[in-house]
């Protein structure tokens, strides 16, 4: 994971959206009040207002693109997803907090075309909304045995690290925020790890960043995010992305089921298979993963996760 520290709200333009709890007007949809709640102590009054324009955008949505609500209402960390059908076709729309990696998500699945992830029927980017093929989002990698999710996994990671324009933010920028704000939180946030771990952290965040690939990857590639499909077994959703090494998208897939990996073989084991189904340089993936665990580490603390920290230490330990 790589969150954005800065997500802005971008203005509502599709008729009446703005409206959403205008008198006489029929509501599709309740915004669960969990997912409101995490998105006003995230966002502020930029969340608030989201949130109150949420029920009347996704009622102008369905109107524009004929659908129909087929479901209950779900949510992640950034969006909603909703159950519909276009005439008799199974869909989902997504709404979602509008930022750069919400933003880029719609040119990737265009780009993918739904070879190795979920297929892309229509979207408004600057709303934060896509209408996307209906995935079975009851099983995902996360109830596969471990060393199967693993290579699933893997192979996902290397089939959708293409070349693409370069209408994606580059890894190299990336390395250059990196080194700014990895010291200032490693201060905020109580010198959390050893200081040579974040000093280290930053020199391979330079080195790497001025020879990283040009291939689109998904960092956030995980196995919740791997959903069964129909076209082909399991397909990727909610893909964040950036310009550069494939081998910056594997982190993830050690820190979620870490205890999973330690019970069936460890991290050596799992990292060679990794490596060997992704065909990835191990040398670059080791240091990718130190950075990116280092950085997770620092975000997990900021948001009050408590098991992530600790999964990070572990793999810093061992690749340390």
């Amino acid at each position: 994971m790589w969150p954005s520290a800065n997500a802005q709200s971008r203005a509502l333009s599709l008729p009446g959206a703005a409206q959403a709890t205008a008198k006489g007007r029929k509501t599709i949809i309740t915004v669960p009040q969990a997912f409101t709640t995490a998105t006003v102590i995230r966002e502020g009054d930029a969340g608030r207002k989201w949130i109150h324009a949420l029920p009347g955008l996704v009622e102008d949505l369905c109107q524009h693109w004929n659908l129909r609500r087929d479901g209950p209402v779900m949510h992640g960390y950034l969006g909603l997803v909703i159950p519909v059908r276009r005439v008799e076709e199974p869909c989902v729309l997504k709404v979602s907090w509008t930022d750069e990696a919400a933003s880029s998500e719609a040119m990737a699945l265009a780009a993918w075309n739904g070879q190795g992830a979920v297929r892309l029927l229509a979207s408004q980017p600057a709303l934060g909304a896509l209408l996307l093929e209906r995935l079975d989002h009851r099983r995902s990698l996360n109830d596969v045995e471990i060393v199967e999710a693993v290579e699933v996994a893997s192979r996902l990671l290397r089939r959708l690290s293409i070349p693409v324009p370069s209408d994606f933010r580059s890894l190299r920028l990336v390395t250059q925020d990196l080194c700014h704000t990895l010291p200032q939180r490693w201060e905020q946030y109580g010198r959390p790890m050893p200081q040579r771990w974040v000093e280290q952290a930053c020199e391979l965040a330079v080195q790497l960043g001025t020879s990283c690939g040009n291939l689109l990857v998904n960092y956030d590639l995980h196995y919740a995010d791997v959903l069964r499909g129909k076209r082909e077994p399991w397909l990727v959703v909610d893909p964040k992305v950036v310009i550069g090494d494939p081998e910056f998208g594997i982190a993830q897939l050690l820190w979620c089921r870490l205890e999973d990996i330690e019970a069936k073989g460890g991290l050596d084991r799992h990292f060679r298979m990794l490596i060997e189904a992704a065909t990835l340089d191990p040398v670059r993936a080791r240091s990718w993963t130190l950075v990116r665990c280092v950085d997770y580490w620092l975000w997990a603390l900021s948001v009050g996760l408590t098991h992530d920290p600790d999964r990070c230490e572990t793999i810093v330990n061992w690749l340390i």
